[in-house]
């Protein structure tokens, strides 16, 4: 029904002349307020593609992959994916990244925060219990790896700024984005630390996250990283094996 072809117009709809017409202003005024949800939670994304290039890209989206669930805030979880893809974006090998990012950020700028974890509640659980046991994080709390250093160019968004000239370091970027009604943080980690977290924040164990990261890393401290997790206050709440969170 988001092609706007009137020939789907069912004839048992009522009043008015015209159906079809009714229909397609509908059809109008929807894929419009979808286009729009697009444009306020990507504004970052706007100011790097330009105005006119992401509206063909957002319109190209509706059309194609509108919603599947009646809740609008989870709407556009796979844009960045999409526009990556779209003609005229796809020579930004960072477009995806960058608005992946500014997906986390606008996530976290609008979660609430549980009552954190305190190391000495972890430690009481005993070392048997916790290394098999899985966490919960904060609601805001998500990781992306870049091979750019996108959180630099949105940096600049952030502060408005608009140099005579940048160009994006091709690097290595392991980010943490965390935060909670309105505000919001951007941490780079050391690829092992970034790792651990992700494992963590995608429903690994302790012990799971500690083998990939020390695959990474062999000095990594474990037990170091997990203080300093608990110490962010970004843990909610320790899940012992075999229940969920």
């Amino acid at each position: 029904m988001l092609t706007g072809d009137s020939r789907l117009a069912p004839e048992s709809l009522e009043g008015g002349s015209n159906p079809r017409i009714r229909l397609a202003i509908h059809l109008r005024h929807y894929q419009t307020s979808l286009r729009t949800a697009l444009q306020q939670k990507f504004p970052a994304t706007v100011w790097l593609l330009g105005a006119s290039l992401f509206r063909a890209a957002a319109s190209a989206y509706v059309r194609e992959c509108p919603p599947r669930t009646p809740c609008i805030a989870e709407y556009g979880r796979d844009f960045p994916r999409f526009v990556a893809g779209f003609e005229g974006a796809a020579g930004l090998g960072y477009i995806e990244a960058f608005a992946s990012l500014e997906w986390l950020l606008g996530r976290a700028s609008i979660a609430l925060d549980a009552t954190p974890l305190m190391w000495h509640e972890l430690a009481a659980s005993g070392p048997d219990l916790l290394l098999d046991a899985t966490f919960s994080l904060q609601p805001g709390v998500g990781y992306l790896r870049s091979a750019h250093a996108v959180d630099q160019l949105m940096t600049l968004y952030l502060r408005n700024h608009e140099p005579e000239s940048f160009g994006l370091p091709a690097r290595d970027t392991p980010m943490e984005v965390s935060g909670s009604r309105g505000s919001f943080r951007m941490d780079r980690l050391t690829p092992a630390t970034f790792v651990f977290r992700e494992a963590l924040c995608d429903g690994d164990s302790v012990s799971g996250a500690s083998s990939r990261a020390l695959e990474i890393d062999a000095r990594f401290d474990p037990g170091q990283a997990l203080r300093e997790l608990v110490a962010a206050g970004l843990v909610t709440s320790l899940n012992p094996a075999g229940t969920q969170p």
